[in-house]
């Protein structure tokens, strides 16, 4: 197992604890973790995007003219697409863009990812992330006390209204709860902040 240092919300070390090795020193693998985030951003696609062809859009295929001796282009519809309000050529329409993965290659890849960035010393582990009211002053404070450099991700046990509203206006920091926690994410901030609490559900949630 390896130690980790622990610290309080003032970047304050307050004690260790231990990583257990099968959880926070996965080999790294790049092309699961490839696989999964691609899955991860397809399945956050809506894919309800919709437009008309010309057969669908209202009106009728009349010729506008006759097809010689008016010295325009030759048009047999006025529903073409080089028409203003025309059909879209190649229109797309609603389709699933849902990928599927299984849960043991999720599993790996968010540990995969998460062992990656403590060997880049790119985690912070805290004893505890709250507030005890809401203010976005103290949130900052939390940022400013560990000189984060780019977006900060913190992974708590649960994400309670203080927390929410004190980190609503701070644009590099997100939140997220640990039972959500996957490897896009990890991977989308450079720096990690684990809670303990965290840390603890992250163990009992994928220890085999």
């Amino acid at each position: 197992m390896a130690k980790v240092k622990v610290f309080n919300m003032q970047a304050e070390e307050v004690g260790q604890v231990n990583l257990p090795d099968e959880l926070f020193q996965v080999e790294y693998n790049e092309p699961l973790i490839h696989e999964v985030v691609v899955a991860y951003n397809a399945n956050q696609r809506q894919g309800t995007k919709s437009t008309l062809t010309r057969s669908e859009v209202r009106g009728h295929a009349k010729k506008p003219w006759r097809q010689k001796g008016t010295g325009r282009a030759r048009q047999g519809s006025t529903k073409g697409p080089q028409w203003r309000g025309g059909g879209i050529v190649f229109a797309p329409k609603p389709r699933d863009f849902s990928k599927k993965v299984n849960k043991q290659k999720k599993r790996y890849a968010l540990l995969s990812a998460i062992s990656e960035k403590i060997k880049q010393n790119q985690v912070v582990v805290l004893d505890k992330f709250a507030f005890a009211e809401p203010k976005t002053k103290e949130a900052k404070a939390f940022l400013d006390a560990f000189k984060f450099e780019g977006k900060v991700l913190v992974v708590n046990d649960a994400n309670d209204k203080n927390i929410k509203l004190s980190t609503a206006n701070i644009p590099n920091l997100s939140i997220e709860e640990a039972g959500n926690l996957n490897a896009y994410e990890i991977l989308a901030n450079k720096n990690v902040v684990l809670t303990q609490s965290a840390i603890k559900q992250i163990e009992e949630a994928y220890a085999e």
